[in-house]
């Protein structure tokens, strides 16, 4: 096979492969946004007509032309950090990973990419309780005595996909991108067999229809962008997946496959409701003929499992990024492949995520309902998108300030009107993502303020490693054979773990290494990039290994790379030493002291160092020390 061929070949099996994961989310989409638009849970209801239905079709048209097509797959997507993408990934190129970018000017800019990530989980608690509950409501269609048997059904789908979160995605994920396929190619059909019966639903691409919708049914027109903006709401994971696939398979997947296929169904459903107003109650299940309908469930059903799937696979990576970043404590992180590094189960995220979407179905109780919590997560996410995007064209791409505003001001429009429309569902269930979030980006700065006040407290005490190793030579302190790796993010300096355990225990070992272990802007960092070592003298050496925020840090791996000629190491011999901190809140400035405790709180729940960096349990000392916040 020819080198053309095979590139071919690749990027079809990446192209089929971002069908199933990148897409799954805005690809169930059409099982209830357009219902939801003449219909919607939070106050307006909009006759049935065909000038209401060709109008509301021909916004869901330009809402896919300008917030996915134009905004992400053209605009959002130039703007890769070494490939990878996603709202954390962003800020780390508009402001990076220093303590001075987090408290000076950029500040308002991390605090800004935080929020955003933190709507993201209130979305991926959302997402799956409405996915699976929109899909399995069919069943009502084809049978209305099943009506009964809808909540149970979704309930224990739900338990079934959690519950095997912790197996990996491995090899279900090999199976995603073909039936996802399937699932686009019978959203395509349905659509283009409704459409050809009333192809007068084509004139909704004339932007005036959409505009004439607006303003002809006032705030009730207004309120319905709150559901229009439902087709769109999968569009922030075409950018976060971008690591995964490459820009140029998902342009491929949206502009051949998705869009086609989605707009023809939107089209097909506009063109049975202009026909049979009545169908209404699920336009997407009525669309097919009555034979059809069982696997149509089924089909629909098993779709939704694979757009929740991946939004869970997706908050795991996230959480682990945040992680990396130091915006979240260590959490506990298990591997679930030995073949590829990013897939990874995290399980409070993993019970967090199951315990919210089933509390959601029952409390709810229909799709429709959840709907009205369904959006302003997503909505908020968007625009902060499009915020950063503007520091990072001017930035980066070196933008002129008057095309960044030619730019950035009617994606802003847009993404301040579906905002607003939004908004109004706050009463009837849109406060829960905002709680969430409210809630996370809470914990997040106070974790990243308080360990930056940690770090300031210990580097008050702090005594330079010349000093400490001049003051050796005129101790009784012993040496003796061995290598001991002492664990601490300065430079310079002496970790306070080894002045503790020389002031009591009276030795020192031959060898002494001070690690810092550093996360990079970067997602990657290449091996020849991995390591660097600083001698000392005396046997003192400071070892700096650097992670990208994708990477998994494994120390005892990247010391076993180490190739120094002044630096003897058998990693099978290190004893690790690890500072490990216990907070005391008191009346120093700094922080309030409701979140000193906070902060107090997530130390003592943070997951071992040693299981973070992947360091043999039983060559691991833990040296504790107080500091006073």
């Amino acid at each position: 096979m020819s080198s053309g061929a095979r590139s071919s070949a690749g990027a079809a099996a990446l192209t089929v492969g971002a069908l199933g994961v990148v897409f799954g989310d805005i690809g169930t989409s059409p099982l209830y946004a357009l219902r939801e638009t003449f219909h919607g849970s939070h106050g307006h209801h909009l006759p049935v007509t065909t000038s209401n239905v060709v109008g509301a079709c021909s916004l869901v048209f330009w809402a896919l032309v300008v917030v996915v097509s134009v905004k992400y797959v053209a605009y959002v997507l130039r703007a890769d950090n070494e490939g990878e993408g996603g709202i954390l990934a962003l800020t780390s190129l508009v402001a990076p990973q220093r303590a001075s970018a987090y408290v000076g000017r950029l500040k308002w800019l991390v605090i800004l990419g935080l929020f955003g990530t933190a709507l993201l989980y209130g979305d991926g608690v959302i997402t799956p309780a409405i996915s699976v509950l929109s899909a399995v409501e069919g069943l009502s269609v084809v049978e209305p005595g099943l009506e009964e048997v809808v909540l149970p059904i979704a309930v224990g789908i739900l338990v079934a996909l959690f519950a095997v979160q912790r197996r990996g995605t491995g090899a279900v994920g090999r199976v995603f991108g073909p039936v996802m396929v399937v699932w686009f190619v019978v959203l395509g059909l349905l659509g283009a067999y409704r459409t050809i019966e009333h192809p007068q639903i084509l004139a909704a691409v004339n932007p005036f229809n959409g505009i004439g919708y607006l303003f002809g049914n006032g705030v009730d027109g207004f309120l319905s962008l709150g559901s229009i903006f439902l087709v769109v709401t999968g569009g922030e994971a075409l950018y976060a997946d971008m690591g995964h696939f490459g820009r140029r398979p998902i342009r491929i997947g949206w502009f051949t496959v998705a869009l086609p296929a989605l707009m023809l169904n939107y089209f097909g459903q506009g063109a049975l409701l202009i026909s049979r107003p009545e169908s209404i109650d699920n336009p997407f299940f009525f669309m097919g003929p009555h034979w059809a309908r069982p696997a149509l469930v089924l089909v629909a059903t098993v779709a939704t499992i694979i757009a929740s799937q991946a939004l869970i696979s997706g908050a795991f990576s996230l959480t682990v990024q945040a992680v990396q970043l130091d915006y979240l404590p260590r959490l506990a992180i298990v591997h679930t492949s030995a073949q590829q590094a990013g897939q990874v189960y995290v399980p409070i995220v993993n019970w967090f995520l199951m315990v919210g979407s089933i509390s959601l179905v029952l409390a709810f109780g229909s799709s429709g309902a959840l709907a009205a919590a369904y959006g302003i997560a997503v909505t908020g996410t968007m625009g902060v998108t499009t915020l950063l995007m503007a520091a990072y064209a001017r930035r980066a791409w070196g933008w002129s300030t008057a095309r960044v505003l030619a730019v950035s001001i009617p994606l802003l429009v847009v993404d301040l009107a579906f905002f607003g429309a939004n908004l109004a569902k706050l009463p009837d269930g849109g406060w829960f993502p905002v709680v969430v979030a409210v809630g996370l980006i809470t914990m997040m700065t106070t974790w990243r303020t308080g360990r930056r006040l940690v770090a300031e407290r210990i580097r008050r005490g702090e005594v330079p490693i010349d000093d400490f190793i001049a003051d050796l030579a005129d101790s009784d302190v012993a040496r003796v054979p061995g290598t001991a790796v002492f664990l601490f993010k300065g430079s310079g300096a002496a970790p306070p773990a080894l002045i503790t355990n020389t002031r009591h225990n009276r030795v020192v070992h031959e060898q002494v290494i001070l690690l810092s272990v550093r996360t990079s802007d970067a997602p990657v960092v290449p091996e020849d990039e991995r390591v660097e070592v600083i001698p000392f003298g005396k046997g003192f050496h400071q070892v700096i290994l650097t992670f990208g925020f994708t990477e998994e840090p494994d120390v005892e791996e990247a010391l076993r790379q180490l190739d120094d000629p002044s630096l003897r190491v058998d990693p099978d011999e290190l004893t690790y030493f690890l500072g490990r901190e216990t907070v005391v809140a008191t009346a120093l400035p700094g922080m309030s002291n409701w979140r000193e405790r906070l902060f107090a709180l997530q130390l003592r729940s943070s997951a071992s160092a040693a299981r973070f960096f992947k360091l043999p349990p039983d060559r691991v000392v833990e040296v504790g020390s107080q500091v006073e916040l």
